[in-house]
């Protein structure tokens, strides 16, 4: 794999996934970062629409520097813990919770950060929304990310982006009126801060610096081979392996405590399942489905790894489908919905994706850069010792 930097040489516009008519629906919404569909199209027009891209990414990028979501389940610096896994807390006997649900997610009992994180923030100390390379491998290393590793002073770390509201008109001609129909929509377009740009890897060799078309109306930028994040990647990659193999392997052997692990998504996940009364139908989860819950409701039914979720609002996504005999005509796909990239996950032990299998035709979305995880073990009150 290859890794590049896409620099935007003027604005984005990477709409959402609503249906969009000027004068039926008159705003326009743009997503950020685009998904692996919108990178995909922009790479083959360059390269041709016969090409079988494999994708990973993509993530946004400064000094040659990777940056990731930042994990949902954290409060401030405080991690968030299942309560099934902190057998101190005052909750455990108190609390009722549906069983057919994932585990409640709780404070742990020996974090007290609250007024430090408020202190913080009283000297203008902000959280970071996205965390740097460093941060993320301490936090593959160590199962923890410490409260000076999140904040900071730079804004762009907080959003690396600006939104410009833009409005466009049409005219009736020999008049001074806006069209009546058709004739008026505002839309939102993304402009990159300076010295930020996006990163992505392709199992392609491309000459560069090269010049792409990017989102709605083909807006230019520039696509540079950065050999730096290469390695910055195998790094991380092989410390997720490595986590993956050792939590694998300690449940394996009865040390069930040190096989807990969180799987860590860092880009948007795409979790299909079959519907039990159409098995034509598919729809989308917040996890996968393969990843039965750790605690039974009943006698019969198939316990799981998965013990816990902490997610926020889905990201809709729109695509589209080719017709067989016209490549080069398509039509609208239904949406997806996808979970939100710095989602975690709480497994008492790690098992990998069914879309890891390159047989089904689900794994399309890992091509495409779709569920990618990082993989953390978990380590409990020994993070604070």
């Amino acid at each position: 794999m290859n890794w590049y930097t896409i620099t935007p040489l003027d604005i984005l516009l990477f709409r959402d996934a609503k249906p969009f008519t000027p004068g039926e629906r008159a705003w326009a919404s743009s997503t950020f970062p685009p998904n692996g569909h919108t990178i995909a199209g922009a790479l083959r027009k360059l390269l041709g629409d016969k090409i079988n891209l494999q994708i990973t990414g993509p993530f946004l990028c400064r000094d040659e520097t990777l940056y990731f979501s930042r994990p949902i389940g954290f409060v401030g610096s405080t991690p968030l813990v299942p309560l099934d896994w902190d057998e101190n807390h005052h909750l455990k006997k108190q609390v009722l919770w549906n069983k057919e649900q994932p585990c409640p997610l709780v404070k742990p009992a020996h974090f007290k950060n609250e007024d430090e994180d408020q202190e913080a923030e009283n000297n203008n100390c902000k959280f970071r929304e996205y965390l740097p390379l460093k941060v993320v491998e301490k936090y593959l290393e160590h199962g923890r990310i410490d409260k000076e590793d999140w904040l900071t002073e730079d804004e762009t770390e907080i959003k690396p982006w600006l939104v410009e509201t833009r409005s466009h008109n049409a005219i009736q001609e020999g008049t001074r009126q806006v069209k009546d129909a058709d004739g008026y929509f505002v839309e939102n377009a993304i402009r990159l801060k300076e010295g930020w740009s996006l990163a992505i890897a392709l199992n392609q060799a491309i000459e560069t610096p090269a010049i792409i078309q990017l989102g709605g109306e083909g807006h230019r930028a520039i696509l540079q081979r950065v050999e730096a994040l290469d390695n910055q990647w195998q790094k991380l990659q092989d410390l997720s392996m490595k986590n993956f193999t050792k939590g694998q392997e300690s449940f394996k052997e009865g040390r069930k405590e040190d096989g807990k692990s969180i799987a860590y998504l860092v880009t948007p996940g795409v979790f299909e399942r079959r519907d039990s009364k159409d098995k034509r139908l598919s729809l989308c989860s917040a996890w996968p489905s393969e990843w039965k819950l750790a605690h039974a409701v009943n006698s019969n039914q198939k316990i799981g790894p998965l013990v816990s979720v902490s997610t926020a609002s889905a990201l809709p996504i729109s695509c589209r489908i080719r017709e067989k005999d016209a490549p080069e005509k398509s039509i609208p796909a239904p949406q997806v919905f996808a979970a939100r990239p710095g989602s975690l996950y709480y497994l008492n032990q790690p098992q990998e994706l069914f879309q890891e299998v390159t047989e089904t035709k689900v794994n399309v979305w890992r091509q495409l850069g779709y569920s990618e995880l990082f993989w953390i073990n978990y380590k409990g009150d020994k993070n604070h010792d």
